[in-house]
């Protein structure tokens, strides 16, 4: 597997600090288990903040800045570990559960295209997409960052050509509508902070069926 398209430097820096929406954090712990490179800038970072906390002064919590014991933990940073078996990274194989990508239950979508949501708290929405060889996703735009990950086959887009471990990481400049090679299925995992913008009336129909 060699993988040519990586997270944004922005995205790692989010990602090792713990600021990603959960959902896109989720997409992004899934690349880097997949990518020694994103797993290396990972710990370079981590390792810099570490460095930056160690530097700080020593002080003693003022009163008031006490924790709130009835405040609510912020969910923990999904793990980058281990491909799991072979073909799903661990973030999605626990997500999923057993099985893999061939037990799955899908939605229809539209012709030729297909998608699971994946139950995840925090914000954003986390699903797996299907599309048949050569269809394509519907063109659409973002209102906010998206993350597409491939786990199984190919895709292409004005962005380029995405294969398995690749991720595209756009944000709301970029409309696409991508394209699943012939030969094989493509399922990605797509992580996006809020819903796409289709175009037309036909598109905003799926749009409304991908919110049931």
């Amino acid at each position: 597997m060699t993988i040519r398209h990586h997270l944004d430097e922005a995205t790692l820096m989010s990602f090792a600090a713990g600021a990603l929406p959960a959902a896109l954090a989720a997409a992004a712990a899934a690349h880097i288990a997949m990518c020694a490179r994103c797993r290396r800038e990972v710990a370079m970072l981590e390792s810099v903040g570490e460095a930056l906390v160690a530097e700080l002064a020593p002080r003693a919590l003022a009163r008031a800045e006490a924790p709130d014991p009835g405040a609510v933990a912020a969910p923990a940073r999904p793990r980058a570990s281990a491909v799991a078996d072979g073909e799903l990274p661990w973030p999605v194989s626990q997500l999923i559960g057993g099985g893999g990508l061939d037990a799955v239950k899908w939605r229809w979508l539209g012709p030729g295209v297909w998608h699971h949501p994946l139950a995840i708290a925090g914000e954003g929405k986390l699903r797996l997409v299907k599309a048949a060889p050569r269809r394509a996703i519907p063109e659409h735009g973002h209102g906010a960052a998206e993350l597409t990950l491939v786990l199984r086959g190919a895709l292409r887009d004005v962005t380029g050509r995405y294969a398995r471990g690749d991720v595209a990481d756009l944000d709301e400049t970029v409309e696409h509508k991508p394209i699943a090679e012939s030969g094989t299925e493509c399922i990605c995992l797509v992580a996006s902070e809020r819903p796409e913008e289709f175009r037309g009336r036909i598109l905003r129909h799926l749009q409304r069926l991908r919110r049931n």
